[in-house]
């Protein structure tokens, strides 16, 4: 029982030194202990949101990862998972302060995605489409995409450039792999999202199945017109790898 209390003592000063100094141990190994810690930590949040630490001064981040540090009970090593959580540390249990952007949460939010498509799995079953073959085949959303809405044009931002107010639209976004294997993004019509959106739920649909559902949407436009539109989208996607179809 007294082993576990040292451990404890020992875990509660590492992420926090306001704890008082474990027992038997000296102030200046315990400083050694947890720099290297909290080095590490800061090293994988660093590397998962460089654009969102480039607009903050050194001692500003360092006190939002020590935030993170001390309040956030992290479940796994892997910097995947560490960056899943310090997102969810923000979303739900940080208390933002006058040195945060208000854009904050979506520029986190737009690099953790980036980081997901970058290791998400390829689906072996999925097969790229040619046009001819949007016509009649059933298609889905590649494993690799992912699409997203966002306030602010959370693509543009950067140390010269940091919005105040949301953009007068909703910025919609689909994040993919392109077929260099590189993280790209491509910026959606309202429309154009919709139909990713739709895909990605249903798992997959013809072109036909579709039109049908937007012709619902959209029963004021021209049938020819909005059959024409659906296919040159689609027929941009699936060039792009951003819709496939399932072997």
């Amino acid at each position: 029982m007294m082993f576990k209390q040292v451990q404890q003592d020992f875990m509660d000063y590492i992420r926090d030194p306001n704890q008082p100094l474990p027992k038997g141990i000296e102030p200046r190994r315990m400083k050694i202990y947890r720099d290297l810690f909290f080095n590490n930590l800061d090293g994988f949040v660093s590397s998962a949101f460089p654009v969102l630490k480039s607009l903050y001064a050194s001692d500003d981040w360092q006190l939002l990862v020590q935030a993170f540090f001390v309040n956030h009970d992290c479940q796994s090593p892997i910097f995947m998972d560490i960056a899943a959580e310090f997102l969810q540390f923000l979303q739900t249990e940080y208390q933002t302060k006058e040195s945060d952007p208000g854009f904050m949460l979506e520029l986190a939010h737009y690099e953790w995605l980036e980081l997901v498509v970058a290791v998400a799995q390829e689906d072996e079953q999925l097969m790229t489409l040619s046009q001819d073959e949007v016509k009649t085949a059933k298609m889905c959303l590649n494993s690799t995409a992912r699409v997203a809405q966002y306030h602010f044009d959370v693509q543009h931002i950067s140390v010269d450039y940091q919005p105040v107010e949301p953009t007068p639209q909703g910025q919609f976004f689909c994040v993919y792999r392109d077929n260099a294997d590189e993280v790209a993004f491509l910026q959606l019509s309202p429309l154009s999202a919709q139909v990713l959106a739709y895909l990605e739920q249903s798992q997959q649909s013809t072109l036909l199945e579709l039109c049908h559902w937007l012709a619902g949407l959209y029963p004021n436009m021209a049938t020819e017109q909005l059959n024409q539109g659906a296919f040159g989208l689609l027929a941009q996607l699936a060039d792009k790898g951003i819709v496939k179809t399932r072997a």
